[in-house]
């Protein structure tokens, strides 16, 4: 197979740094935690950046307050506000951005997004529209909705200032951790992903994990760009897009190093043991970059540094106990 040359990153450093002093007074610095060797059944220490804590519940805020701020900021939001397509975090970070900056909201969800998504993106006052089938399908019906009404299209990841608000999270990692070399990050469309290895380049190893049932980061790798691949399992709401986003491969193909599969057995082993130590509800997208560490999927080398991103809590708290 012919491989082209990488193309030119989507997004650059500057552009996140803008993107965080955009933001700043909008989003919380989430904590981080050092875990010691031992804790979580693992033999070495791990850091976890507990993104899970993140208003509205997961990284996604991040991304939608920059593309919804230089939206309004170049008057391009109109009365129908922001429309979204969603497994369930990115509704709910678009809605809650909604609310805060005083805009309307549609969001579309899929019919195999948690009843409690849905839940928790009209608690922020957004109409939710349940679309039969997966992100995809849910999309399409939003795209032709945006199409009637002229409302503002927050993509959850094909579009350069979402990256560049996700990767923000790497800019903060930097504030508070010294020194570190590995960031183990859970890949869906590849947004997220894309913002902390746009942001942190060759300084450090960016490691993907996705589940096996829902790998197109990995597929993309393997091919020399997006592909589709088939979604399912138990993090689909989260992680399970049909292809990866065009602007993330940009990144993603030059400075992301490795990239590997947990299983669904191996996420929910995850999520128990975050409840067990921390008492932390984090749903199953959120527990995957830990589950890889758990299960072996990644080893670290004698000395290596690792921070773990958890990244998402909008589940419900009996499926973790």
């Amino acid at each position: 197979m012919t491989r082209l040359e990488p193309a030119q990153p989507a997004v650059q450093p500057d552009e996140i740094a803008l993107a965080m002093d955009r933001i700043r007074p909008y989003v919380r610095q989430a904590p981080v935690t050092e875990v010691r060797a031992g804790g979580l059944g693992l033999s070495h220490p791990v850091t976890l950046k507990l993104e899970l804590l993140q208003h509205a519940g997961s990284f996604k805020t991040r991304g939608a307050f920059n593309r919804t701020m230089l939206a309004a900021a170049a008057d391009e939001i109109g009365p129908a506000g922001l429309i979204a397509a969603s497994g369930g975090n990115h509704g709910a970070a678009v809605a809650y951005v909604a609310r805060q900056l005083g805009l309307a909201a549609q969001i579309f969800v899929p019919s195999t997004s948690p009843e409690i998504k849905r839940r928790r993106i009209e608690s922020f006052g957004a109409t939710v529209n349940v679309i039969d089938g997966y992100f995809d399908d849910a999309f399409a019906a939003s795209v032709v909705r945006q199409a009637d009404t002229g409302a503002l299209m927050v993509h959850p990841f094909e579009h350069a200032a979402i990256i560049a608000g996700q990767g923000t999270m790497a800019v903060e990692i930097d504030d508070q951790v010294d020194e570190y070399d590995t960031l183990l990050v859970s890949a869906g469309g590849g947004g997220f992903i894309a913002g902390q290895a746009a942001w942190v380049q060759d300084r450090r190893r960016v490691v993907s994990v996705e589940p096996v049932t829902s790998r197109c980061l990995q597929a993309a790798r393997e091919h020399g760009g997006p592909t589709p691949v088939t979604v399912a399992g138990v993090a689909a709401d989260s992680l399970g897009t049909v292809q990866l986003g065009a602007l993330a491969w940009t990144i993603v193909q030059s400075y992301v190093d490795e990239s590997v599969l947990v299983t669904d057995d191996d996420i929910r082993a995850a999520q128990r043991s975050l409840w067990d130590e921390f008492r932390l509800v984090v749903e199953p997208g959120g527990a995957a970059a830990l589950a890889a560490l758990q299960s072996g999927a990644y080893v670290p080398e004698a000395g290596e540094r690792v921070v773990v991103a958890v990244c998402g809590s909008n589940c419900d708290p009996n499926s973790v106990m």
